[in-house]
């Protein structure tokens, strides 16, 4: 898979990922008509609500429920990305209003855009050019805590250390 992004591997509770079973996973999406199938599929009350997405080792977008775990999207496998997203009607096709890489379970770096949005481009969706809602994501050297880091303060909030500037989440990658 050359030329291809970081794939980031699940790093959150174990006992989740222990509840994914064979055939687990998001809708894939493989074509804007795949996309038509399942949106149409979807209730008023669904769309209301950001979904959860992965974007497969293979490339291909994978969708569920909100109140999905991202690992249960996956199938438990690496992803390239991982986030919520959202859709709206534009005159007459679904676009991405918006989309995050908000995912605790693989706490994918901003970077991961780039897959994300080759995953939206392959099934022809309409999308902004970044992140909506782009989430910074550090584990600490000190505690080993996962953090969300927010305002540029690169601080753990479970025990003040400082957190380091570059992506560090997963210390196999």
């Amino acid at each position: 898979m050359s030329g291809r992004g970081r794939s980031y591997r699940y790093v959150g509770p174990v006992e989740l990922k222990a509840t994914v079973r064979p055939g687990d996973g998001g809708r894939r999406i493989t074509s804007a008509a795949d996309f038509g199938g399942w949106i149409v599929e979807q209730s008023a009350a669904e769309l209301a609500e950001p979904f959860t997405f992965v974007v497969g080792m293979d490339g291909v977008l994978r969708l569920a429920p909100r109140r999905s775990e991202h690992v249960a999207c996956a199938g438990g496998a690496m992803v390239f990305g991982a986030g919520e997203i959202s859709f709206m009607r534009e005159a007459d096709r679904w676009i991405v209003s918006e989309v995050s890489n908000q995912s605790t379970g693989y706490c994918p770096d901003v970077s991961s855009w780039t897959e994300v949005a080759r995953a939206l481009d392959a099934v022809e969706l309409r999308r902004p050019s970044g992140f909506t809602h782009a989430v910074v994501f550090r584990r600490c050297p000190d505690c080993q805590e996962h953090n969300i880091v927010r305002e540029d303060d690169f601080v753990c909030v479970f025990c003040s250390s400082d957190l380091p500037a570059a992506w560090n989440v997963d210390p196999t990658a």
